[in-house]
């Protein structure tokens, strides 16, 4: 049986661990979102209350985490939205529904909180199913101001985008030191990096803009 709920401290490792197996060598050689939750959890943009983990069985095999980001638009006017991420579940349960159901129940939550937007960065066909579109659709821009296929956007309530113009703005946590990355590793079991393509299908997606 599957249960969804907020993330607890007695979860951390095991998440770290669930989410180090999911992204290894995913998006590059090696991985750091195992490390970005250590220094989410203590950042003044991480919302736990949206944070949750999926348990099977008794046992963590996925998360959702989530911080604060914004709207800024051309006036200077703010619009608080919430963004997910990062999203994993263990590789060996891919496929189960249980990604969805942690996105659409987190979804639900962060529409309860009062925010009036999801934003996040990631592939379209990943959130399109949720009813996320690109930021164009909303006059959207990344700070850069192009509008790339990979920021995606849901309205949390009706017209909540209604005359929006702007750029979208996330933490900084996000920002990984990779000293901090080698440091946790050392102490960690060893795992192989490798050159895969699914990386520069990655860093090609990262750049591509909306037509």
């Amino acid at each position: 049986m599957m249960i969804i709920r907020n993330e607890a401290t007695t979860d951390y490792e095991k998440a770290e661990a669930v989410a180090r197996d999911a992204f290894w060598n995913l998006y590059k050689p090696g991985a750091e979102e195992h490390v970005l939750l250590k220094q989410m959890r203590t950042h003044r943009d991480y919302i736990p209350e949206l944070t949750f983990v999926a348990e099977v069985d008794g046992e963590v095999v996925g998360a959702v985490y989530a911080t604060r980001s914004k709207i800024v638009q051309t006036d200077g006017a703010e619009i608080s939205t919430v963004t997910f991420g990062p999203v994993f579940v263990a590789p060996n349960l891919h496929r189960q529904g249980i990604g969805r159901a942690m996105i659409t129940h987190a979804i639900a939550e962060a529409k309860e909180m009062g925010f009036a937007a999801v934003t996040l960065l990631g592939y379209p066909y990943h959130y399109k199913p949720y009813g996320f579109a690109g930021g164009k659709k909303y006059n959207v821009t990344a700070e850069d101001g192009k509008f790339y296929a990979g920021l995606q956007i849901l309205p949390l309530a009706e017209a909540a985008m209604a005359g929006v113009s702007g750029y979208a703005v996330f933490s900084e946590v996000f920002e990984v030191d990779l000293a901090d990355v080698d440091r946790v590793e050392a102490a960690l079991p060893y795992k192989e990096k490798r050159v895969l393509p699914s990386q520069q299908e990655y860093e090609i997606a990262c750049q591509e803009l909306e037509e």
